[in-house]
């Protein structure tokens, strides 16, 4: 096989029996659309989804094809397969993940563990980056100037006008 091989990853998905992540991918070189099916060994109802995603794609076999597969979707397939090896439908098991996968606005962060923490800035992240809008879209404006509405009264802040003075 050739090391540096340049390929599109086109679709990405989960086998239950055998277990298996299934990566359907253009090869650049010939034009064709092949499919790879990476094998899940070890991997229970108690496996960490997280650690495993991330195993398959530093994996040296699969690195160069998993490049553009994101930790978060290898992630979500691993979840999936969790669900089924612990014997939830899949129904339950998409209803679990949106659950994980979706911040509440109303939530304090600051009472997160660290690893929890960086399970939410992730997600956010991720949220940012689809939601960007880049110069190369199709609506994007450069320079866009909003007016926001005035009440009529401006709540000050205390230490806002103390500061003010002390320069």
């Amino acid at each position: 096989m050739y090391v540096g091989m340049m390929c599109t990853a086109k679709k990405c998905g989960i086998r239950f029996q055998p277990p298996a992540i299934i990566l359907i991918y253009e090869s650049e070189i010939k034009g064709k659309i092949r499919q790879r099916i990476m094998p899940v060994r070890n991997f229970s109802k108690f496996s960490d989804c997280n650690r495993a995603a991330e195993q398959l794609k530093n994996n040296p076999r699969h690195k160069s094809y998993l490049e553009q597969v994101s930790l978060r979707q290898l992630e979500k397939l691993f979840s999936f397969l969790r669900g089924y090896l612990s014997g939830q439908s899949l129904a339950e098991t998409m209803e679990q993940i949106q659950r994980e996968t979706t911040i509440d606005p109303e939530e304090d962060l600051n009472k997160l563990d660290d690893k929890e923490l960086a399970k939410r800035k992730s997600i956010m992240d991720e949220l940012f980056e689809k939601n960007q809008k880049k110069k190369d879209d199709p609506n994007f404006v450069y320079d866009i100037e909003v007016e926001f509405p005035q009440d009529d009264q401006l709540q000050s802040c205390g230490w806002d006008t103390e500061s003010a003075d002390e320069f």
